[in-house]
This record gives C-alpha cells, structure tokens and sequence, in this order.
C-alpha cells in the first residue's frame, strides 16, 4: 500500500479501548491493544477474540495440542476508553506546539 492513500487510525498500540460491536462486545470494561495491523485495518486486543488453534508437536512445544490466543478484530469494532470519563470516547486531531496531538471529545484531554 502506497504511503500517499494510507489510512489514519486514532488508535495507537497501548491504548485502552473497549469493545462495541461481536461477540466480545463489551462498553463498559476497558482492554489493552496489544498490535495495530493499519494495512488490513484490524487491532489485536487483550482477551478479545479468542481462537483454538490446533498444534503439531515441535521443538519448542513437545506437547502440542490445543492452544488459545487472540486474533484480530476490525478496528471499527473499537473504540478508545476515556479514563476521566469512564466512558468511551471519540478523538479528534489538533496541532499543539507543531505537533499533532489525539484529543478525545468527550472530556477535552490529550491522549497520551
């Protein structure tokens, strides 16, 4: 993908953003992006989306089995946690000393 028709996300790897819409759908308790995928427009989120996946015997894993981990989630079934508010919050961009900041709408504060 060519950098000029790139997408923009307002969220960032370590942000606190809780589910709105799937399965896992939650408003009200807050998880950690673990990995941002901008190219296919999904989040990797702490404890969401769960899936087995079968595994063959290896070096690393002489058991092999059945083993649980996250998957990605589109990014639109996220949305950022405002830690003031305690709710969830939209962002909008403003330049801050030059610099372009996230700022969520709902308490006015700058995200870090």
């Amino acid at each position: 993908m060519s950098k000029r028709f790139r997408p923009k996300f307002s969220i960032k790897k370590g942000d606190a953003v809780v589910v709105i819409a799937g399965d896992d759908k939650d408003v009200a308790k807050p998880h950690k992006v673990l990995e941002v995928y901008p190219e296919e427009a999904r989040v990797l989120v702490e404890g969401v989306n769960i899936v087995t996946r079968h595994t063959k015997p290896s070096a690393q894993n002489t058991r092999g089995g059945l083993v649980k981990k996250e998957a990605p989630i589109h990014i639109s079934n996220v949305m950022l946690w405002d830690a003031k508010k305690s709710e969830p919050t939209k962002v909008k961009r403003s330049r801050e000393n030059g610099k372009l900041v996230r700022v969520s709408k709902k308490s006015g504060e700058i995200i870090k």
